[in-house]
């Protein structure tokens, strides 16, 4: 049980409707809000209200604070959960939603404000004692990147001060190419995050993508839950995520995951967040960002350690203690997500909107699937193209990815493009098999077809 009453789901898709799940286990009343695009959604039937907040266009509905708050008052709620992308990093919404008197499940504004500012994170990953890739101050006037750059050294990324999740992000590898990107990045990064500012960041060779899931209570009590490999991706985007990191050695485990939690104490965190890295052929560790809400990816930690990350979300901002101690949280075997996108792998990933004329999803020990999606709806132009997530938990590697090939044959998507066909080959390919694999093996794949 937990202290809240009544949630506002401000998201939409397969994220509403895990929380709206997590919501009525716990004896919540979930409200749903849609846009024109979503009225007959699945997570609007599951609700046990719902609200209309505006016209299909993201900027005008799931990223329009006064419609969001509007609805939360109007339906008598006492919190917001605002599940992943959209506002759930935007520190103004969380604000209006403590001025409203009303919970915001997750941390607070202050800690959002700094840990979305790129530039103010690094800083507190420092006086943390937290590893971090060199970088650059914040940039804002293009004639101070040159300067920057050459003190830095080539190559180098070129990254949005106030983004994340890929967006933003160019490799540069002499000043030539710095100032022909610029522009195209700043305006990207303008457009993404209503700020221009980007920085500068020495590239790691070779590197992988790991993440570590934290959970923080009221009290700052800090946990982790083991760590994810997020390597395989395309355009800087996760495609296949794992849980633990495979080949990581265990001293290596332990000092990343003690970082995370630092750093969490540190900034003052609360509820539920994950501190990315990069790690290099030596296991080396480097600070990039912490995403400061729930990831798209938590159901493997959740299959890895028997942890109901977004039940503690709710009892943590219902003013619950952690119950949770760090010896009592256990890694038992091996998880995998794959997600399902309406993309099309062979025109450089585009996406694919359209009705879903037929959709079988597999089953199975081991195997489970999250979605918003049901047979005959339609997938938006309007939002993001995830169709389904589909994860796999085996007792090691070699059975997690035997349960995956088998999801995948039994997967079945009409009417749009998918990436179940790409998957299918991803899961039985000896390189991975092996593992580990660094962030730019997919692409490196994709080249040599």
């Amino acid at each position: 049980m937990t202290g809240l009453r009544r949630v506002l789901v401000a998201n939409r898709g397969e994220i509403a409707v895990r929380i709206i799940r997590a919501c009525h286990a716990a004896d919540i009343e979930a409200v749903a809000v849609y846009s024109d695009a979503d009225e007959h959604a699945q997570w609007v039937q599951m609700a046990d209200d719902a609200v209309h907040i505006g016209r299909s266009a993201a900027q005008k509905s799931y990223l329009d604070p006064d419609a969001l708050l509007k609805a939360a008052r109007s339906t008598d709620v006492d919190a917001v959960h605002p599940g992943y992308g959209f506002l759930s990093e935007n520190a103004a919404f969380a604000r209006a939603i403590d001025e409203a008197d009303l919970v915001f499940i997750g941390p607070p504004p202050a800690v959002l404000e700094q840990m979305g500012d790129k530039a103010a994170a690094r800083r507190a990953a420092e006086a943390a004692g937290v590893p971090v890739v060199p970088g650059s101050g914040p940039i804002t006037d293009p004639a101070d990147a040159p300067r920057a750059a050459l003190e830095l050294g080539f190559p180098l990324l070129l990254k949005a001060a106030a983004g994340g999740g890929g967006r933003g992000i160019r490799t540069v590898r002499d000043v030539e190419e710095l100032l022909d990107v610029l522009p195209g990045a700043q305006a990207e990064a303008r457009s993404a995050f209503r700020d221009a500012t980007i920085y500068l960041e020495r590239a790691v060779p070779n590197a992988r993508h790991v993440e570590v899931q934290l959970l923080a209570d009221e009290l700052g009590k800090v946990v982790h839950l083991f760590e994810r490999d997020c390597s395989v991706q395309r355009r800087r985007q996760k495609l296949l995520e794992e849980a633990p990191a495979p080949a990581l050695r265990e001293t290596t485990r332990q000092t990343i995951t003690s970082a995370a939690v630092r750093l969490a104490e540190h900034v003052g965190y609360r509820n539920a967040g994950t501190v990315e890295f990069l790690v290099d052929s030596d296991e080396n560790f480097y600070f990039i960002e912490m995403n400061a809400r729930v990831q798209v990816e938590h159901p493997i930690t959740e299959a890895i350690t028997g942890v109901d990350v977004v039940a503690e979300q709710l009892r943590i901002a219902g003013g619950a203690p952690l119950a949770l101690d760090q010896d009592s949280i256990e890694c038992r075997g091996v998880a995998i997500e794959l997600r399902i996108n309406a993309e099309d792998p062979a025109r450089a990933f585009t996406p694919t909107p359209g009705d879903v004329t037929a959709l079988h999803l597999p089953g199975g020990p081991g195997v489970r699937v999250d979605t918003g999606i049901s047979q005959g709806d339609r997938i938006s132009p309007f939002y993001d193209s995830l169709i389904a997530k589909l994860i796999c938990w085996g007792t090691d590697r070699q059975q997690a990815y035997a349960r995956a090939r088998q999801a995948l044959a039994e997967f079945h998507v009409e009417g749009v493009a998918s990436t179940v066909a790409l998957h299918r080959r991803l899961t039985s390919n000896a390189e991975l098999a092996d593992g580990p694999v660094h962030t730019m093996w997919l692409e490196k794949v994709l080249a040599d077809d």
